[in-house]
C-alpha cells in the first residue's frame, strides 16, 4: 500500500508539473522513476516508453500505467494512473471555466509563449536520453533516419511508420538468430 501510495505521489507530482504531454513528461518521468526512487532502470523506462508509444492513448498515462504495473502490479497501475491524470483533469476542468475571458490577455498570450518554449526543451531532452540509452548500430540509424523523413517530410502516419519500424526490428531478430544458429553448425 505504501509503494501504491509513493507511485500516486510520484506521478501526481509528474502529472502537475510538467506540460506539453507524455514526451515532456519523460525526463521528470526518468528523474522520480530511475534515479529518486529507482524503481527502474533506464534501459527498462526505455522499453516502457517504446511500449507507451505503440500501444493506444497518450504516451503519459501509458507510461504511468506500465511504471505502476511493473512497480507494484494492478493496484500500481491503477494509483499511478489516477496520479498523473488527475492534475490535468483539474487545471483543463478549470481553464475551461475561464479560458474564454482570458484568451485574448497579451500576457497570457506570452505565458502560452513561453509554455511552449520550456515545452520543446523538455522534448529534446527526452530526445537526448533516449537516444543515449537506445542501441547504436547501422540499423538503429537506418531506421532513425527512414522514420524522420517519413513523418516529418513525407507526412506518413506515425502509427504505420511505428507498426513498420516493428516489423523491420522482428526481420531483423529472425534474420540476427537464423546467422545465429547458421554460425553454430
Amino acid at each position: 500500500m505504501h509503494k501504491n501510495i509513493d507511485l500516486f505521489l510520484t506521478f501526481l507530482k509528474i502529472g502537475a508539473f510538467t506540460f506539453g504531454g507524455g514526451y515532456a513528461m519523460i525526463p521528470m518521468i526518468q528523474q522520480e522513476i530511475c534515479i529518486r526512487h529507482q524503481w527502474l532502470n533506464e534501459k527498462d523506462l526505455l522499453e516502457i516508453v517504446a511500449v507507451a508509444e505503440s500501444t493506444p492513448g497518450p504516451v503519459a498515462i501509458n507510461a504511468a500505467t506500465f511504471v505502476g504495473y511493473r512497480t507494484s502490479g494492478f493496484s500500481g497501475a491503477c494509483a499511478a494512473t489516477f496520479g498523473v491524470v488527475l492534475p490535468s483533469f483539474l487545471i483543463i476542468s478549470l481553464i475551461s471555466m475561464v479560458l474564454k475571458e482570458f484568451q485574448d490577455f497579451r500576457a497570457v498570450q506570452y505565458a502560452f509563449m513561453g509554455i511552449r518554449a520550456g515545452v520543446l526543451a523538455l522534448i529534446l531532452k527526452a530526445l537526448y536520453s533516449m537516444f543515449q540509452a537506445s542501441e547504436k548500430n547501422i540499423f538503429s540509424y537506418v531506421v532513425m533516419a527512414v522514420s524522420l523523413i517519413l513523418t516529418a517530410f513525407l507526412k506518413i502516419d506515425a502509427v504505420c511508420v511505428i507498426i513498420g519500424c516493428a516489423v523491420f526490428g522482428l526481420l531483423r531478430s529472425w534474420i540476427y538468430r537464423k546467422e545465429q544458429n547458421y554460425d553454430s553448425d
